[in-house]
């Protein structure tokens, strides 16, 4: 299957900014994109609180909070963190992090998808899924106008290879769900691609300012990227992730297969989510140093 992209023949354009500072970072990388698809709308935002281990095996409190309030600030009307964590707890993941204290201050909603009652799970069936009978998704995912997420950089040691954009789709389902998921692990990479066919992502933020580039994705061996990067094509966004894992050193499944060939981007290419090659990707900046880093990645990129 064609990817939107490519029919349209349009490129994904993904932001990148090499800085140590979230505050300017995470706003930049948004204001590169020259799009505002959050004006006026209840937004959805989506971390990864998988669990309560310090960033970036969790979506670090400052990004959260410097995200919300440039949002606010680009006009969004209203804005709800939904979540589910998993193995532990969701309420406790959120308490641990203090998470409700800071929604609190900030203003912002939470929706705990754990709490959610039957009727409040919506269940897809893809068209050639690998899952058996299809997944449950919470349903304010599937309703709401606008979803924004932000995601970590790492490797992921239990059979997802790495966990960014497309990863963080899996606490969009239902718990009971994770037993078909982690008992496949042959078709464990495109169960997750598949997830995200549910809904669409208006932004996607990725903080890339440390990352696991081995274990993962709750603990693990950490490099520094200094960078956030930003878009809304979890394709380009993901394969720009693995490029810089590649760039940094990791795992010999990052480094030893091609970007596009990583199971969960080539399924995710496949089934119409994004772009299904790295020449469709624009690395867009605005200083030297950015620049640089960002013609590194290319030729990672191409190199594959």
């Amino acid at each position: 299957m064609a990817s939107k992209k490519e029919k349209s023949g349009q490129k994904a354009v993904i932001s990148l900014v090499k800085t140590e500072d979230r505050t300017t970072g995470i706003a930049s990388a948004i204001d590169l994109l020259k799009i505002n698809p959050v004006k006026g709308k209840k937004v959805l935002l989506k971390p990864n609180f998988n669990t309560a281990d310090t960033y970036p095996g969790s979506t670090h409190n400052d990004t959260l909070a410097h995200l919300i309030n440039h949002l606010k600030r680009m006009g969004a009307e209203h804005i709800t963190i939904g979540e589910r964590s998993g193995p532990p707890d969701t309420a406790e993941v959120m308490a641990d992090k203090g998470v409700y204290d800071l929604c609190r201050k900030l203003g912002v909603d939470i929706i705990n998808f754990e709490d959610l009652a039957d009727h409040d799970w919506v269940r897809v069936k893809p068209e050639q899924s690998s899952w058996l009978n299809g997944f449950d998704v919470a349903r304010p995912v599937m309703e709401s106008p606008c979803i924004v997420t932000t995601c970590c950089l790492k490797t992921h040691a239990y059979g997802g290879v790495f966990t960014m954009s497309l990863k963080l789709s899996v606490g969009v389902t239902r718990k009971r769900n994770m037993a078909e998921l982690h008992s496949s692990f042959l078709s464990m990479r495109n169960m997750i691609a598949e997830i995200n066919q549910a809904y669409t992502p208006a932004l996607v933020v990725l903080d890339a300012i440390e990352a696991f580039v081995d274990g993962g994705p709750g603990r693990g061996a950490r490099k520094r990227a200094d960078a956030i990067i930003a878009g809304s094509d979890r394709v380009a966004i993901d394969a720009v992730g693995v490029a810089m894992l590649k760039d940094l050193g990791s795992t010999r499944e990052i480094m030893t297969r091609k970007i596009f060939e990583q199971e969960q981007i080539a399924r995710a290419a496949e089934i119409g989510l994004g772009v299904t090659r790295p020449e469709d990707i624009e690395i867009r900046t605005g200083d030297s140093a950015s620049t640089a880093y960002a013609d590194r990645l290319r030729e990672i990129l191409i190199r594959g």
